[in-house]
């Protein structure tokens, strides 16, 4: 918003620039110079009627000129792939031919080249090919992440499998209904998550699955390797697998066959499995690749999880399309960040904001700059930590990525604005599919004019983005989840004209007058907070669940010198009968820790409207401000436990000193 104050004043400016060149055109036509003199003055009068819009597309023709000749590119790429109907395992095998002996994948000291992703997928697909799994059917992986994790489901795509790839952290009824709504044919997990699979395979629907237990070589050491219950040996029987030449089974398979499912929260209830295609994978991994400009002697540094679009897409896809290297972590270290970019060498990193928010709070150290990055991306560096952030670890060029895992709405920054999630180039902001609409802040519906349309934001207006859906391109294409009804409820139809329709991304952003844009919150029953998008809904369930209670809504709340909004829930409890202690053990039991509410206020009666709706924007204004109301509130500690919040709880939240 400084950058709209700023540029208001330099329009100004430009304006009494526009009237002086006038005196000078005078001064022309006194000269008999009539081409130049009409010429300049067709400029003029544009200038003098819009010189907003003239001063942004002249201060944007770089940017833009730069970003159209990635765009061109990276589009010639992927029309290319598509002409040839190469399947990203097809694109995969190419790169092999031409670099087998490669670094495809490091983690720790271990080296696992082209050749050998290429040796272990065959062996993964003429395995699963064997036990009589076809084309159309899905596999759920439950797994952390290693270098197989990509090398298992691209073996299984290359028979036409498509792999579900279940969130590590999800538990009991989350993790079932992960599994259920995939409708997974077979299981592979991983040894060091048996225990959590096993609370859950007695369900319905899963008790009769194949589940085949990988193990890697530090889980095997002296034999003491526990198989589950039912489970096969995937890891001893690929011993006896010879990689198998699956070429026929590869050109089998079309850019828009079902890849993956990679799952999202969404805007509403529990997770949603996201139809992620060799199409719409290889677009995510091409546009970031081009836009950012990595090349193929980049190695790239990857510690987030390869269940998520970032880690698994736009991290994992610069090996397997492109033919980077990508160095791999299984979890993401604080102490060990830096120490593994040097230790691989890399080029570039990837990251979360969260991420960069805890590398900043840790003690200064001489490895912050000792690394060789030239390039960090990813998505959710704010503003207030950008600038810090790039001094502090000397990172030259930061690219923030916008977009969601099933969404055709995708924006980039690539040149280095602060805060900004990306742009639209000034000559086509009219003509892009990308457009931000004014939308009911209370329920955040569109808001239509007369003729039953949607109204575009101006520069300064926060609005809904959206993004124009059409199936002949890649960069327009919506394939949803796998749960159709789920897929109709994002879409937004008769939006600027009758029969169009739009993916509503569920973001509210605002634009300046550079078209530069910027993140502001989720609408809807989503927020975000620790770098992934928690449901109110089925947070909600979980709490009424163990507590018995009807009346629960949970929002997010923001906090001061924090990024995203921390989970807090209202209980309806005028006799205060919660048993805390009890409510504590069923959230941890139940849900991953960045979906864990940090606040819950007990209430006598949640406010409603006269439709019995609870209010909850008005709880979320209130927040956590115990100055603000009398009901009880009780706060998550670190050993867990829900407690009634001190007085130097309250102070250190509100300071930034509370250490989240």
């Amino acid at each position: 918003m400084n950058l709209l104050l700023e540029l208001n004043f330099k329009q100004k400016n430009a304006t009494r620039f526009f009237t002086a060149l006038g005196g000078f055109l005078v001064f022309l036509l006194i000269k008999d110079n009539a081409k130049l003199s009409l010429g300049l003055g067709a400029i003029l009068a544009l200038m003098l009627r819009n010189p907003t819009f003239v001063y942004a597309l002249v201060n944007t023709v770089p940017r833009d000129t730069v970003a159209g000749y990635r765009f061109a590119k990276m589009n010639i790429f992927i029309l290319l792939m598509e002409w040839k109907k190469w399947s990203i395992a097809r694109i995969f095998q190419e790169n092999c031919r031409k670099h087998p002996e490669k670094a495809c994948f490091l983690i720790n000291d271990r080296r696992m080249t082209f050749q050998d992703v290429e040796d272990y997928s065959n062996q993964i697909g003429g395995y699963f090919k064997d036990k009589g799994l076809r084309k159309g059917d899905c596999v759920a992986l439950l797994m952390e992440g290693r270098p197989e994790y990509p090398a298992i489901w691209l073996g299984l795509s290359k028979i036409g499998v498509i792999t579900a790839l279940i969130n590590s952290n999800l538990r009991r009824d989350t993790l079932i209904h992960s599994l259920k709504v995939a409708e997974a044919k077979a299981i592979i997990v991983g040894t060091e998550l048996v225990e959590v699979l096993q609370e859950v395979i007695d369900s319905e629907g899963l008790r009769t699955l194949p589940i085949y237990q990988f193990s890697d070589e530090e889980q095997r050491t002296n034999d003491n390797l526990v198989l589950m219950k039912g489970a096969v040996d995937l890891t001893g029987d690929l011993k006896y697998q010879k990689p198998e030449h699956l070429c026929i089974y590869i050109n089998e398979c079309s850019p828009k066959d079902k890849l993956l499912y990679i799952y999202t929260s969404g805007t509403t209830g529990l997770p949603k499995a996201a139809v992620i295609t060799n199409q719409r994978y290889l677009f995510m991994s091409t546009a970031t690749y081009h836009m950012v400009a990595i090349t193929p002697n980049d190695i790239i540094y990857d510690a987030l999880p390869l269940y998520h679009t970032a880690g698994g897409v736009v991290g994992v896809g610069m090996a397997l399309i492109h033919g980077s290297t990508i160095a791999l972590r299984k979890k993401f270290s604080v102490s060990q960040f830096w120490k593994d970019c040097i230790k691989y060498k890399a080029t570039c990193a990837q990251y979360i904001g969260e991420l960069c928010r805890y590398l900043l709070t840790a003690p200064s150290k001489p490895e912050d700059t000792q690394h060789n990055l030239r390039l960090m991306y990813g998505n959710g560096l704010r503003e207030q930590i950008w600038s810090q952030f790039t001094t502090r670890f000397n990172i030259p060029n930061i690219a923030e990525l916008y977009g969601s895992t099933e969404g055709n709405s995708n924006l980039a920054n690539v040149s280095n604005q602060v805060g900004a999630v990306g742009f639209i180039p000034m000559p086509i902001r009219h003509l892009t599919h990308l457009q931000v609409i004014r939308v009911d802040e209370e329920t955040g519906e569109p808001i239509r004019n007369a003729k039953g349309f949607c109204i575009p934001c101006n520069p300064g207006e926060t609005g809904l983005l959206i993004g124009r859906i059409d199936a002949r391109n890649a960069l327009t294409t919506y394939n949803g989840y796998a749960d159709r009804g789920a897929s109709e409820k994002k879409l937004l139809h008769n939006v600027f004209r009758k029969g169009d329709v739009f993916f509503n991304s569920g973001d509210m952003l605002v634009g300046d007058l550079l078209n530069y844009y910027y993140f502001k919150d989720r609408t809807g029953d989503t927020f975000r907070w620790r770098g992934e998008n928690v449901s109110t809904q089925e947070v909600e369930g979980i709490i009424t669940s163990v507590i018995g209670l009807q009346d629960c809504v949970v929002y997010g709340v923001e906090i001061p010198h924090v990024e995203g909004k921390a989970g807090m829930a209202a209980i309806e409890d005028p006799d205060r009968k919660i048993d805390f202690q009890h409510l504590s053990v069923g959230i941890r039991a139940s849900l991953p820790t960045y979906a864990r509410p940090l606040f819950i206020r007990v209430m006598d009666q949640i406010p409603r409207t006269s439709t019995f709706k609870m209010k909850k924007r008005d709880l979320m204004l209130e927040g956590f401000d115990i100055e603000k109301f009398k009901d009880p509130l009780y706060y998550l500690n670190s050993d867990g436990i829900y407690r009634p919040i001190t007085q130097q709880q309250f102070e250190a939240l509100k300071t930034g000193t509370a250490g989240l």
